[in-house]
């Protein structure tokens, strides 16, 4: 047995990655998308047919790049779902982070195009960023019946808010968090002492305690040992590299998390509006990384328009 192997036998493994080849190699359950990956993916020969269909059909309806783009992500996700039996996320435009009404919006227009497509609505993601508008957005969608991953959590403020809103998945960011903590000077860090699997046993726990449904899944790994130490985790999202690395290593992974022993949770934390924004401005580690991956999910939006409106003028 190596340790993909193994890792499945206890959490759901999900591939973080628009690459196809890459999905086919290891067989995920799920996989996660976003427009960093939509934008590298899209650079590939390989994916030219989906990018040409977008394309085509731009200049056909005159549409513009923004929705060009929502088609280029569809035409990923559609292609995911032949590919792996589970759930396929497609990410909300970051730049609606802050805009309640105008991503529950985008979310239905999204799960619209994938049934067009006959792609039901369970086997979608709504990936949308855990600011306060987005869990709001999220507890309109979840009621009618949309499905949400809510990415880039950094704390426990912003996981509490998410369960609260019903959310079916959360993705807390692992290695985001380890990278903050090094550049501020701290570590060296050790499996057990890393920031970022610290903050997610502590969620997990969380939610196993007070019987939270919500799932965790870890995502934004930097090294195995992040991955080995969260062994047990509902998901796991795993990049193509590290998922390699884990099916090259030979041996079982010990189950670090379980939920019928999910370890001491803090006390449970009531909160309104007021009291998110405060929790979350009180923790600068958490309030920088999420306006930063808002900020740089934004500019590979950006960048994936500006390719759109190229090629449709080209």
């Amino acid at each position: 047995m190596n340790k993909l192997e193994s890792l499945r036998d206890m959490s759901v493994v999900v591939a973080d990655t628009g690459d196809m080849r890459s999905i086919q190699e290891f067989k995920p359950t799920d996989s996660t998308t976003n427009p960093t990956l939509i934008l590298k993916a899209a650079q590939m020969p390989a994916y030219n047919d989906l990018v040409e269909e977008a394309i085509s059909w731009g200049r056909k309806t005159k549409a513009s790049p923004g929705d060009v783009t929502d088609r280029l992500a569809v035409n990923f996700g559609e292609a995911l779902t032949k590919i792996v039996p589970g759930r396929v996320s497609t990410e909300v435009d970051a730049d609606l982070s802050f805009d309640t009404e105008a991503t529950i919006a985008k979310a239905r227009a999204l799960i619209a195009a994938y049934a067009a497509r006959g792609v039901d609505r369970k086997r979608i993601l709504i990936k949308i960023a855990s600011t306060w508008e987005g869990a709001q957005a999220a507890a309109v969608l979840q009621r009618e019946g949309v499905d949400c991953n809510l990415t880039l959590i950094f704390s426990l403020a912003q996981a509490i808010a998410c369960a609260d809103a019903k959310a079916f998945l959360i993705s807390p960011f692992v290695g985001r968090i380890l990278d903050w903590h090094v550049k501020a000077g701290g570590g060296p860090y050790t499996q057990e002492t890393d920031p970022g699997v610290v903050s997610v046993r502590q969620i997990y726990a969380y939610y196993k305690s007070y019987g939270v449904s919500t799932v965790v899944m870890g995502a934004s790994f930097r090294n195995l040992g992040e991955i080995e130490a969260l062994a047990g985790c509902d998901r796991l999202t795993i990049s193509p590299q590290l998922l390699g690395e884990l099916a090259k290593a030979e041996g079982a992974l010990p189950r670090r998390l379980d939920a019928k022993a999910p370890g001491t949770p803090p006390e449970p934390i009531k909160l309104d509006e007021k009291a998110f924004r405060w929790r979350l401005n009180e923790d600068q580690m958490a309030s920088e990384k999420l306006s930063d991956g808002i900020r740089l999910f934004a500019k590979d939006l950006a960048a994936l328009r500006k390719m759109a409106a190229e090629r449709m003028a080209g």
